[in-house]
């Protein structure tokens, strides 16, 4: 008889703000990340035929560690361009397990394409964690035997600060 033994995933979470801890996963595989703050964006503006659109990076009360091989995808909710008029300015933000001291919490870098407000605890955005493109076949092969993600929520992440979002390289 052929047996397949199930196993959990554990992450280490640092919530920033303790009002914005997440639920996974309810409804949907997608987890949702809230704005840890209030923020005003203007319209766009044109002049001589340039348009500037007002841009922020919003912080969402949390930092990860994530395992060696992983990386989170963070995009934007189906709702929040419908709602705050704002999308992700890099289309796709990607969070990968080198990220992962007390001060690297993560960001949504939001564009605005109307007068938007933006209130702390307003969902904006959700990830996924999943193997990188560098994981080890035998890291793919034991995702694909996972469970469930746990989060386990700590005091202190083990990791090494980045030095700020958008920080793996100078260009």
């Amino acid at each position: 008889m052929f047996v397949i033994k199930l196993i959990n995933m554990k992450i280490k979470v640092k919530y920033i703000n303790n009002q914005l801890k997440f639920n996974a996963i309810g409804k949907g595989e997608w987890i949702d990340l809230r704005s840890n703050a209030r923020f005003e964006l203007d319209a766009p503006k044109s002049k001589y035929q340039k348009v500037t659109y007002s841009t922020t990076l919003i912080p969402l009360g949390v930092a990860m560690q994530l395992p060696k091989y992983f990386e989170a995808n963070i995009l934007p909710r189906s709702s929040t361009f419908k709602n705050w008029k704002i999308t992700l300015a890099n289309s796709m933000g990607i969070i990968d397990h080198t990220y992962c001291g007390n001060n690297d919490e993560w960001l949504f870098s939001a564009i605005a394409f109307d007068k938007s407000i933006i209130n702390a605890g307003d969902r904006i955005a959700q990830f996924r964690i999943r193997p990188s493109q560098f994981a080890p076949w035998w890291v793919k092969l034991k995702w694909l035997f996972t469970n469930k993600i746990e989060f386990i929520e700590v005091d202190n992440l083990e990791g090494e600060d980045r030095g700020g979002f958008g920080s793996t390289g100078t260009n």
